[in-house]
């Protein structure tokens, strides 16, 4: 009779099919059973020319571990010290689990197994470490270093990867957007809630120092201790046409019109606030990345999705998604082509949605279509706060 595989074997055997034909996207080990460590993840990576598996492993300390692997069977000598494990490839995801009682069960392992077989899947593209990917930052910018990101030599430190990732990802949004800005002349930005203003800088070094255009930019922030050190800062980096303001948003209005509106992460109503400051500009480009929706949670008033809202997580999720997909229909209303995108990848922050609005030319076809807009955010706001027809949105 032959030896029935492990279910912890079979998932290796999958990982090092995946890796072979370059099908694999993540690997994620969570539940670990050392208590100090939080997950690891595992992606292919070319190092010195080589293909390896390189596992992040994120520590409860802040701090993270890189090993590499050449062979999956060293990596797989880790997998047993976790009680989950989810292997995502481009053809199909399985999952493993090991409950208390130590049983063990590979989902879906068979299905990914016979698509792997199958080799039509789309192969990913194996990028080198931080440094050899085509990030528009190197990590040892003079901004990067004074706001601590990375250490006095270059060095990015390793809590603060996910940071650099991300305001990498942010760059890559500004530059995608380029095109609909003005392509001459001086460029007026506003930061709102701008906090550290990680973006602040990060935006300003990408016009002022790699396109070497004439940038004027303001933060502003509630927060006098914060926007005192954004200001010093920027004095002290010799970015002049980067200002800091303590204010509120509500009651702030720039003189000279901003043409491009970002903000991370701005609290629960206050992105609102933004994208009603930015509307009220008739700014050309709108980036805002929402966080903590809290308002429809406690406004929503809906008979039909009552089966929904009985549930807190889910009546929470679903108050999120619907949160931004009515500001993305007014912003529609207010003349603009609107869209959410993936910002960052979950595992660094759930909070991941970007919103990104661009405004149209304003013809006929595009008021049509912002009227439609219009009439669908008040029909949807009706909806989910139970209001009576005709009654105030």
């Amino acid at each position: 009779m032959a030896e029935t595989i492990s279910p912890i074997s079979r998932l290796a055997e999958l990982v090092g099919l995946a890796a072979e034909r370059h099908y694999l996207r993540r690997l994620v080990l969570s539940r670990p059973d050392d208590k100090t460590v939080l997950r690891t993840v595992v992606t292919l990576k070319k190092i010195g020319g080589k293909e390896m598996l390189q596992a992040e492993t994120f520590l409860t300390d802040n701090k993270a571990m890189h090993r590499n692997f050449a062979d999956v069977c060293d990596f797989a000598e880790l997998m047993p010290g976790y009680a989950q494990i989810n292997l995502l490839t481009t053809v199909g995801d399985c999952e493993y689990k090991r409950a208390k009682s130590g049983r063990e069960v590979l989902l879906g392992g068979d299905k990914l197994a016979r698509a792997l077989a199958a080799d039509g899947g789309m192969e990913i593209e194996i990028s080198g470490n931080n440094r050899d990917k085509n990030y528009l930052l190197r990590g040892d910018e003079p901004f990067l270093i004074e706001l601590g990101v990375s250490a006095a030599d270059g060095r990015i430190h390793d809590k603060k990867r996910p940071k650099f990732r991300q305001i990498c990802r942010f760059l890559e949004q500004v530059r995608d957007i380029e095109p609909h800005l003005p392509a001459e002349g001086k460029l007026t930005i506003a930061d709102l809630c701008c906090g550290k203003s990680y973006l602040s800088f990060a935006v300003y070094h990408y016009f002022a120092v790699l396109r070497r255009r004439e940038v004027e930019m303001v933060g502003v922030d509630l927060k006098p201790d914060v926007v005192e050190f954004c200001q010093r800062t920027a004095d002290h980096l010799g970015f002049g046409g980067l200002r800091f303001i303590c204010g509120d948003i509500a009651r702030y209005d720039e003189p000279i019109k901003p043409q491009l509106v970002i903000s991370l992460h701005a609290c629960d109503t206050a992105t609102d606030l933004v994208l009603d400051r930015a509307v009220q500009w008739r700014a050309d480009v709108i980036l805002s990345t929402p966080c903590c929706h809290h308002a429809l949670n406690r406004e929503l008033n809906c008979a039909p999705l009552e089966f929904i809202a009985r549930h807190s997580m889910l009546r929470q999720r679903f108050c999120e998604a619907a949160t931004d997909a009515l500001r993305l229909t007014r912003l529609e209303a207010e003349g603009y082509s609107a869209s959410a995108l993936e910002f960052i990848d979950p595992e660094d922050t759930p909070k991941n949605i970007l919103l990104r609005a661009v405004r149209r030319a304003g013809n006929a076809a595009d008021r049509a279509a912002a009227e439609r807009a219009a009439r669908a955010y008040a029909d949807a706001r009706t909806f989910l706060l139970g209001m009576a027809e005709g009654e105030q949105v």
